[in-house]
Formats: structure tokens, C-alpha cells, sequence
């Protein structure tokens, strides 16, 4: 998010633009991840609406609710990686900026951030752009198709098997398409012809 408004602002010295498991509007991402909870069962669904309802989405029922979707749709990975265990301890350690951007989840989007979009002003980024998701992502293919159809000529990646950590999920493959993306920069910035763009 941070990259696509550095780039509508025309921030200078950006040559290209990687956006990873990312969106372009928030009313999107939380349809489609509303849809994605819909799939959950139907208990964990019902204990996720009644501590919405009540306002305890700190709770530790919610909180375990919560990773029947970020199991699915987050990360993949069993057990968790350290690095993303360790992200978590953070976030809740102290979530005072991710509620107020956010909210108190993934879907359940209440924050100053709720209703951001840039999906109309996407046709006027130039820059080369890699748009990467997982097939299993709560940025789904639909969100991440949006940055595609948006972006003039894009390159987008939708990586099988992967949820929303990719880089974790497949790191070698997700590594070498960045690889491969970068060096079709430098390639361009040289003026050279670049072999994946």
C-alpha cells in the first residue's frame, strides 16, 4: 500500500514496483476476505460474529477463531515459522497501530484504513511492476487480479500452494522471481532489451 501511494504521488527513484500478496482497495480485500470466512465452519464462524458483536475481539476464544483462518489463508506452514511467531508476539504485544489502521482482524476491518482505495488511479503507474499472490491467499487472486488489470502491463505471479506469506511458504521459487524481475530492471536501466518484462 505504501508503495503504490509512494508511486500515485510520484515519489522520485522508484525504477519498479514488487507488489507482494498486496491490494488496491480495501472494500475489495474485505469482500473477498469476508467470503474467505464464509468458508470457515460454521462454529468458528458463530464465534467470531458473537465476540464482534459484543466488542471482545481480544478475547482468547476470538483470538483462536482467528487462526482457523490464518491457517488457511496466512500462512500455510505447519508448525509456524520463529520469524512470523515472533511477528505475532510483537502485534500483540502492542496492536494499538494495526486496530486503528485495520482492526481487530484480517476481515473485520473497522480502522482508518477501511475504505482506502487507489484501484481508479492504478492506470497511472508506469513503473515495471511484479504483482505476486498465493493461490490460497486472503489476498486472492481476485484482489491481487485487480493490481494486474489496473497497472498498465504488469507482470502478475499467482503462486500455487501458497497462502499470504509466499516468501515463507515457497521461499526459492518467490526468491527467483524476484531475481528475475530485478535483473529485467538493471537490464532496462542499462538499456539492454530485458528477457521476462
Amino acid at each position: 500500500m505504501l508503495a503504490l501511494k509512494a508511486a500515485l504521488e510520484g515519489a522520485e527513484g522508484i525504477a519498479g514496483l514488487i507488489l507482494s500478496n498486496a491490494r488496491a482497495s480495501m472494500p475489495l480485500w474485505t469482500a473477498e476476505t469476508t467470503r474467505l470466512r464464509s468458508e470457515l465452519p460454521v462454529a468458528v464462524q458463530a464465534v467470531l460474529a458473537v465476540h464482534e458483536e459484543r466488542g471482545s475481539t481480544d478475547s482468547p476464544a476470538y483470538q483462536d477463531a482467528l487462526m482457523a483462518f490464518y491457517r488457511r489463508h496466512v500462512c500455510r506452514i505447519d508448525p509456524w515459522p520463529d520469524c512470523l511467531l515472533r511477528s505475532f508476539q510483537a502485534m500483540e504485544a502492542d496492536p494499538r497501530v494495526y486496530h486503528a489502521m485495520c482492526g481487530p482482524s484480517e476481515f473485520h476491518i473497522t480502522g482508518s484504513l477501511r475504505s482506502w482505495d487507489v484501484s481508479d488511479r492504478l492506470g497511472e503507474i508506469h513503473q515495471p511492476t511484479l504483482v505476486i499472490g498465493g493461490r490460497y491467499d486472503e489476498a486472492t487472486p481476485a484482489v491481487t487480479e485487480a493490481l494486474h488489470r489496473g497497472i498498465p502491463n504488469p507482470r502478475w505471479v499467482v503462486m500455487d500452494d501458497c497462502s499470504h506469506l509466499c516468501h515463507l511458504e515457497q521461499p526459492q521459487p518467490y526468491l527467483e522471481l524476484l531475481r528475475s524481475f530485478l535483473a529485467d530492471l538493471e537490464a532496462r536501466s542499462a538499456g539492454q532489451q530485458p528477457a521476462g518484462l
